[in-house]
């Protein structure tokens, strides 16, 4: 008897099918694929990221950057041409392990922990770290150092990188570390005199020295630390990996190389040593204690109380940033209905704007823009909870006129003839039945906020989303962290769910949600 596919065996293998497609091959030898299409695809960030691959100034649409001349050197090495994708710093290796890119060039250091997940090959550049500061601030690294009676110094870096590795490392307990989404960022913020100093890669430290994003900033003490920058590719394409180490060897012993990287301002003399550089030798020094913590007690228990934390950020944001957000649109929408025509017209272009608007941009010109021109700047927190609840306030401000819309109008005449003011007739008899009709949907935009924060680590908040990115990106426990990560979103909002959904009910038996006729 032959037993006949239900429904659900068959959406099943559909699934599975759809799954497995987006899945690179287990076995296929991907060197191979590469020459059979003629395309070698190369996963790197272009933003902020110069010398590195940057648009072209005179031509936006055209990329350049001594990592870009060095995709097209090795692919022609392989008989092919280098394609660029277009990939977030910190995600790099999930567009590897998806296969949507071949091979990870940019920047990315050589670390124990990657190495355990990801073919490395041989170092291309050997780098160091540069300390930047403001001209008239720090003059040396002991300036960092804690001093009592005077607030810490802040030092400003790209998240999950080797510098915010070695800052952690060496820094943590005298200074506060500050973790952005781009180096270029970092920079303004020192320069913005929100931050002491910051922590770049030698390359892109001596390349934005005489470029506007420099100015205002001089090299504080000599070069710190030392690491290698390598091409990753998936873990089982070794062979892909021995041809770009072939490559690299024969750039380098005929000088191609070093042409490129002159070409740059980039060739510095550690680059003599990069045929007799041994990453594997320094293991032992760059694999740091919290690896070691996770080797002994697993992801829950090594990284939970991080999360943790980071997640007590997200619900501080929340918390504060969503009642502000509440009052405000409250005000904004009584406006719009009962002020004067001018104001009326003000407040319309104020949430037309906001809601046109993303709100990354928002947080931009709130917390990197207006320094600029006012005599004072935002913390990260404090320009977090402005720009969540000046967004979110338009959204509030829309709900809360749809609440007033829906009372009669008869009312207001009615306590305007019992001898109330329009103002006491506001207070006492339309807002507190707007407020009760509106409270499922301002509910449910506090659940969509607590979402929402992730956007908030653009300005150097290292909240739930942000926290989990740099620790999937050091450990490449991706799934495991990824469920902690949502388990803890949605230990956040399902009360609050629940909230909502009690709330609609008992407003909707009181007839708080269906408008009665005028």
């Amino acid at each position: 008897m032959v037993d006949v596919p239900t429904w659900s065996h068959r959406i099943a293998v559909v699934v599975l099918a759809i799954l497995a497609d987006g899945l690179p091959p287990a076995h296929a030898e991907l060197l191979d694929e590469i020459r059979a299409r003629g395309v070698m695809v190369w996963g790197g960030d272009q933003e902020g990221n110069a010398p590195y691959v940057y648009p072209d100034p005179d031509d936006p649409d055209k990329l350049v950057g001594f990592e870009v001349e060095l995709a097209d050197a090795l692919a022609a090495e392989l008989g092919v041409r280098a394609e660029f994708r277009q990939c977030d710093w910190l995600t790099l290796p999930e567009f590897l392990r998806s296969g949507k890119i071949d091979i990870i060039l940019n920047g990315y250091e050589w670390s124990h922990a990657r190495a355990e997940r990801m073919a490395a090959s041989r170092p291309y550049y050997i780098y160091q770290l540069q300390l930047l500061g403001r001209d008239g601030g720090i003059g040396a690294w002991e300036d960092l150092r804690a001093t009592p009676g005077r607030p810490r110094r802040q030092i400003a870096v790209l998240g999950g990188c080797a510098a915010s590795e070695y800052l952690h490392a060496h820094w943590e307990t005298d200074a506060d570390i500050i973790e952005y989404d781009g180096n270029t960022n970092a920079m303004l913020q020192v320069r913005n005199g929100v931050h002491d100093a910051t922590l770049l890669d030698l390359p892109m430290a001596v390349f934005y020295r005489d470029k506007p994003q420099g100015k205002g900033l001089r090299f504080v003490g000599e070069p710190v630390g030392r690491g290698y920058y390598v091409i990753y590719a998936r873990p089982d394409q070794r062979r892909l990996i021995a041809a770009i180490d072939d490559a690299i060897e024969r750039l380098f012993r005929d000088g191609r190389l070093k042409t490129i990287y002159d070409r740059h301002g980039v060739w510095t003399a550690a680059q003599e040593n990069l045929l007799s550089a041994d990453p594997d030798a320094e293991a032992a020094e760059s694999q740091t204690t919290e690896g070691a913590e996770y080797a002994r007690t697993g992801v829950v228990r090594a990284y939970g109380g991080i999360l943790l934390r980071a997640a007590g950020m997200t619900v501080l944001l929340t918390v504060v940033s969503m009642p502000l957000a509440m009052l405000l649109g409250l005000i904004v929408a009584l406006i719009r209905m009962y002020g004067p025509s001018a104001l009326r017209w003000a407040c319309t272009l104020y949430v037309e704007v906001l809601r046109g608007t993303p709100v990354m941009l928002q947080l931009y010109v709130i917390f990197f823009i207006l320094p600029q021109v006012l005599p004072f700047s935002f913390s990260p927190v404090a320009a977090a909870i402005i720009g969540l609840a000046v967004n979110y306030s338009a959204y509030e401000a829309e709900i809360y006129r749809a609440g007033l819309q829906a009372i009669p109008r008869g009312q207001m005449e009615a306590a305007l003839a019992l001898g109330m003011t329009r103002g006491t007739a506001l207070r006492r008899v339309i807002v507190p039945q707007a407020v009760r009709i509106v409270v499922p949907p301002v509910t449910n935009d506090f659940i969509a906020m607590f979402k929402d924060t992730s956007v908030c680590s653009v300005i150097a908040v290292t909240e739930l989303t942000k926290q989990y990115n740099m620790l999937a990106n050091s450990t490449g426990e991706v799934l495991k962290l990824a469920a902690l990560t949502a388990g803890l979103y949605l230990a956040m909002s399902y009360p609050l769910s629940v909230v909502a959904a009690r709330l609609e009910k008992k407003l909707a038996g009181a007839g708080y949600g269906v408008p009665m006729g005028a």
